[in-house]
C-alpha cells in the first residue's frame, strides 16, 4: 500500500523519532509496514525513506539505490558522487558512531520538500550502528553517496531536515536546477553561488 508522504511543516518531521523495541519489529504490522514504506519510496522514487516522513516518530528507515536510477547520470558524475547502487535494507534504531572529518558537497532533494534541491556538506564515510528489519544487530560501513543516504535518513530520525544543514544560496527548484546545474560540476556551482 502506497503511504502519504508528509510535507515540510508537518510536526512529525520535526520530532525526534523513538527508538523501536524487539517485540515491535517481530510483528506482523511492522513487517507490513516495511512492505509499505518500501513500495512507497520505490513509486515516488526516491533512495531512502524514513518513518517520520509517512507520519510515524519510529526510528525505521528504508534505503534502496536502483540500478535503474543510475543508468542516466553521466559516468563522470557517478565518479565525483561516488555513487553506486544499494541493495534494499532497513535500518532501525540507527546511530552514526564515526563519521569521518572530510566533507563532500552534492545537491540533495527530499521526498518531504517535493520539488526542491540544494547543496549539502556531509561526512565522506560514516559508520552506523542498527538492528535490520529482523531486529538483528548490523554494522554498516558506507562511503560517497551511500554514507550521505544514510546521513540523511538519520537525520529524519532526529527531527531534521536537510534544509538544516544546506548552503542556503544553493537553494533552488528542481526545475532551476534542472536547467542550470545538472550537468555542471558541483565545486563550479557551489563557488558561483556562495
Amino acid at each position: 500500500m502506497r503511504l502519504k508522504i508528509a510535507q515540510v511543516g508537518e510536526p512529525v518531521l520535526r520530532q525526534a523519532a523513538r527508538p523501536l523495541a524487539a517485540e515491535e519489529i517481530a510483528s506482523d504490522e511492522f513487517q507490513k509496514l516495511i512492505d509499505d514504506m518500501r513500495e512507497t519510496m520505490q513509486d515516488a522514487p526516491g533512495v531512502g525513506l524514513a518513518a517520520p516522513q509517512v507520519g510515524l516518530s519510529v526510528q525505521l528507515a528504508v534505503i534502496e539505490d536502483r540500478e535503474e536510477y543510475l543508468k542516466d547520470i553521466p559516468a563522470d558524475q557517478l565518479r565525483e558522487r561516488e555513487r553506486q547502487a544499494v541493495a534494499f535494507h532497513v535500518i532501525i534504531n540507527p546511530k552514526i558512531v564515526v563519521a569521518s572529518d572530510t566533507q563532500a558537497e552534492f545537491f540533495e532533494g527530499c521526498l518531504s520538500l517535493a520539488g526542491f534541491s540544494a547543496i549539502v556538506p556531509r561526512a565522506c564515510s560514516v559508520r552506523v550502528e542498527c538492528l535490520d528489519g529482523r531486529g538483528q544487530p548490523k554494522i554498516i560501513g558506507a562511503t560517497g553517496w551511500y554514507a550521505r543516504i544514510l546521513q540523511h535518513e538519520i537525520d529524519h530520525l532526529q527531527g531534521n531536515l536537510y534544509i538544516d544543514r544546506m548552503q542556503r544560496r544553493t537553494f533552488t527548484s528542481l526545475d532551476n536546477w534542472n536547467r542550470f546545474y545538472k550537468s555542471k560540476p558541483i565545486r563550479a556551482v557551489a563557488d558561483a553561488l556562495r
